[in-house]
């Protein structure tokens, strides 16, 4: 087999839907066996789990060579962060386990071989690039949240200190209660040890619950799903190009310039008419 059919035979089956749903399988039953290895097992088991240990390891390094072999652009492909990412698993995870000093890295490695699932996945590829891209919008909004915290916080120190040191002592502590309050854990015990001495003091605590829990948890979740979109109209594109289809801007370009063509042989099919009118025009007039 010669070169360029081997990596067109790689190339085909790196694109194979069997053989994605294949690699996927390996990468659960990965994470699974990490999970078993968290139990008290026979020595029998141990060895079951220490050979599937190395076929795993093996079939990761013979999946990557088959993807960098089937690549048609080699020099790019670690151009990819996933790629690298997948190859630094996959390599690191070749370190033997086996009462060395790097034993206690290899076997925490070996737990992020379930991340390898969003590399092969296009869906998860997607969602963590739109939370990523997202981070920035975020930003603001996190930042308009910690202001809020901060003089809720403020508040609760100064009011509620002498009810409660345990909760309300200085403003960390406070942040700390608030924080219990958002995530609605026994927030209402902490209302209402304050009702007993301001009766009123539920207001703070449903002002403060409208504006972290649903204001702005709606606002991340409208940023998030504002990217997320377009992220997919990217991916699409992208899709679309690899697989020479039209995309809508193509098409809508490609509508124009018919209409110019067909303008233009309008016009000039009009021309010859205009000229034998002036012709008929001057005859007449002679």
């Amino acid at each position: 087999m010669t070169a360029r059919r081997c990596q067109a035979y790689f190339q085909v089956l790196k694109s194979n839907k069997i053989f994605e749903l294949f690699v996927i399988s390996v990468i659960i039953a990965s994470a699974l066996l990490i999970g078993v290895k968290t139990y008290p097992i026979s020595d029998t088991m141990h060895t079951v789990t220490v050979a599937l240990d190395y076929f795993i390891t093996i079939f990761f390094v013979l999946e990557l060579s088959i993807r960098f072999i089937g690549d048609t652009n080699k020099k790019r492909f670690f151009h990819n962060g996933w790629n690298v990412f997948d190859t630094l698993i996959v390599v690191i995870s070749l370190i033997p386990i086996d009462n060395s000093e790097m034993a206690l890295i290899a076997r925490l490695v070996r737990v992020f071989r379930v991340l390898r699932m969003i590399s092969i996945i296009p869906e998860l590829r997607i969602l963590l690039a739109s939370l990523l891209k997202a981070l920035p919008q975020l930003g603001y909004v996190m930042l308009l949240m910690f202001i809020i915290f901060y003089i809720y916080a403020a508040i609760g120190a100064t009011l509620f200190s002498s009810i409660n040191e345990d909760l309300w002592g200085d403003i960390t502590i406070s942040l700390l209660t608030l924080f219990r309050v958002m995530t609605f854990e026994d927030w209402t015990d902490v209302m209402y040890e304050t009702m007993e001495v301001y009766p009123l003091s539920w207001s703070f605590y449903l002002t403060f619950i409208f504006f972290t829990a649903f204001a702005f948890l709606n606002m991340v979740i409208g940023i998030v799903v504002n990217v997320m979109e377009q992220e997919h109209e990217k991916a699409r594109k992208e899709a679309a190009e690899e697989n020479d289809e039209p995309t809508l801007a193509d098409l809508q370009q490609q509508i124009a310039a018919l209409t110019v063509l067909v303008q233009q042989q309008q016009s000039v099919s009009l021309q010859p008419d205009q000229k034998s009118i002036k012709t008929d025009n001057q005859l007449v007039n002679s």
